[in-house]
């Protein structure tokens, strides 16, 4: 069953979202090669570093799309999320601008108490702004709309990616049980 703004689309519109409702699962060809980014980004949130969350987001996104042979991504780190009572704003994705590659921005810290966002919360962010690129790329969709299929490859990749971690680690600063086990989310 589709969302209830489906009745409001195009027949154009329509048909993307019908293809993107279809897929529901994006399997990474080898998720391990960005094991060791996904704990720099681990380490430079729990240092509230925005300059190194910047650099291994970047090469965490590179890495990604470089296995999968799509376009690159130019990362854009913003330091304090906006507030509006209406709706919270993580991320955002920018297919194409002019000649200018696609661009995802994340937020590192929160709207009213400013903290670095939880590293979870930054990298489920980051990939939920992914899956709108891998949709123009690897679907080969002409628009990206959040369907069950949208967040159903959201999840997949969260998945692979966070089974890369030791979840009992996130937050606690203990970082010598990140990445030693696998576990499923």
């Amino acid at each position: 069953m589709p969302f209830g703004y489906y009745h409001q689309l195009n027949a154009k519109a329509k048909r993307i979202y019908r293809a993107s409702d279809k897929v529901s699962d994006f399997q990474l060809p080898n998720v391990s090669v960005v094991r060791p980014v996904v704990r720099k980004i681990f380490e430079a949130l729990e240092a509230k570093s925005h300059l190194r969350t910047q650099k291994w987001t970047q090469r965490f996104l590179n890495r990604l799309t470089s296995q999968l042979h799509i376009r690159p991504i130019r990362f854009e780190l913003l330091d304090i999320r906006p507030s509006n009572p209406r709706m919270e704003l993580y991320g955002l994705y920018y297919p194409m601008e002019g000649r200018r590659i696609p661009r995802i921005q994340v937020w590192m810290r929160t709207a009213k108490r400013h903290q670095v966002v939880a590293f979870r919360t930054f990298l489920r962010t980051l990939l939920h702004e992914l899956c709108h690129h891998l949709d123009y790329d690897c679907l080969g969709l002409k628009d990206s709309f959040h369907t069950k299929g949208f967040y159903g490859r959201e999840a997949s990749l969260a998945s692979q990616v966070l089974s890369l971690v030791d979840t009992s680690a996130w937050g606690t600063g203990n970082l010598s049980k990140l990445g030693k086990t696998k576990r499923k989310i």
